[in-house]
């Protein structure tokens, strides 16, 4: 197989790009050249953003190509007009974001949607990432294979979010942890993630796929628990009850990473049916094994993470904490 990695270098990116080394399959990187892209990997250059930004790509031909992208949709409809012709199949890995808000839990692929335009410049998250469907779709039809991931976690994260409760209870001492223990969280290590979308483009897929855990794979206490243990068991998990956060002015997901109470928010970021991925051979490692794993790599940086510019860095000020545990 030759694929082609629009991006590569970081993140899910990474993650795809080295499943399919170990495949053994022929891999170009198309990327900026901020990052090294991984060993074995031939490397072209190009900023989609810019007047010329694909000069890189005008010839070639690929089995696959699988695409990131994140920003304005134009830059997906581009690259897939350039690439129709001399490229088998084409991956997008999307979000469930594209889904309008709220949402039922229990909700699958065939939910309400958000508008989107594939000629559009940078929106939302949500409608950059459903006019990048429209325009992979209307390019390569059933041979588009869209990735709608939830939470994605793991080895190379440079969004913060596991890094931050690592870090944090590497750190020991007492902990606010959001309750309750067993609320239900839905995730993606970023592994399996890359594997199941690189066997589904083999096998020829193609439409949207939800991919997260399923429901219960994990709780925020396990979650917790892991990285307590982990990183050295010094931390004290003090489980802190969703009313205390609340009247503490302490926000869901960006303050204390991950967690969403029950309720409205929760249902649509936790509650996505992924059956369809299952039946198509998702498989999700324990948690305890992404958290090992992604703690690992931590340390081997210094325990600092890569922290992408359009990301503020997630977590609690001393002060919140000292306010959640009434210090």
């Amino acid at each position: 197989m030759k694929l082609l990695m629009l991006g590569g270098t970081e993140f899910v990116g990474r993650a795809i790009t080295e499943d399919a080394l170990n495949r053994g399959w022929e891999v170009t990187v198309f990327h900026r050249g901020h990052h090294a892209p991984p060993a074995g990997t031939t490397a072209l250059h190009g900023d989609r953003t810019a007047p010329g930004g694909l000069d890189a790509l005008a010839e070639g031909k690929w089995d696959l190509v699988v695409d990131t992208w994140g920003g304005a949709p134009t830059a997906v409809r581009d690259s897939t007009r350039l690439l129709a012709g001399r490229t088998g199949r084409y991956v997008y890995i999307s979000s469930r974001s594209v889904h309008t808000y709220p949402l039922p839990a229990g909700t699958d692929e065939d939910g309400p949607l958000v508008e989107g335009s594939p000629d559009a410049s940078c929106v939302s998250y949500a409608e950059d990432k459903r006019g990048s469907e429209i325009a992979a779709v209307e390019a390569f039809g059933d041979r588009a294979l869209l990735v709608r991931a939830g939470l994605i976690i793991g080895p190379y994260e440079n969004v913060g979010r596991l890094p931050w409760w690592l870090n944090r209870t590497a750190r020991g001492g007492p902990v606010p942890a959001p309750g309750p223990h067993g609320l239900a969280l839905q995730y993606v290590d970023v592994r399996d993630l890359a594997h199941w979308t690189l066997d589904a483009a083999e096998a020829g897929l193609g439409g949207p796929y939800n991919l997260v855990s399923p429901v219960g794979h994990a709780t925020i206490g396990s979650l917790l628990e892991a990285c307590a243990a982990v990183t050295g068991g010094r931390a004290e998990l003090r489980w802190t009850d969703p009313a205390r956060i609340e009247e503490a002015g302490v926000q869901p997901w960006t303050e204390l990473p991950v967690w969403v109470p029950v309720g409205e928010m929760h249902d649509y970021m936790y509650g996505g049916d992924v059956t369809k991925a299952l039946a198509a051979g998702l498989k999700c490692r324990p948690v305890q094994e992404t958290v090992a794993d992604t703690w690992a790599w931590l340390q081997e940086l210094g325990g600092v993470a890569p922290q992408r510019a359009d990301r503020p860095s997630p977590g609690l000020s001393a002060e919140q904490e000292a306010a959640l545990l009434g210090l």
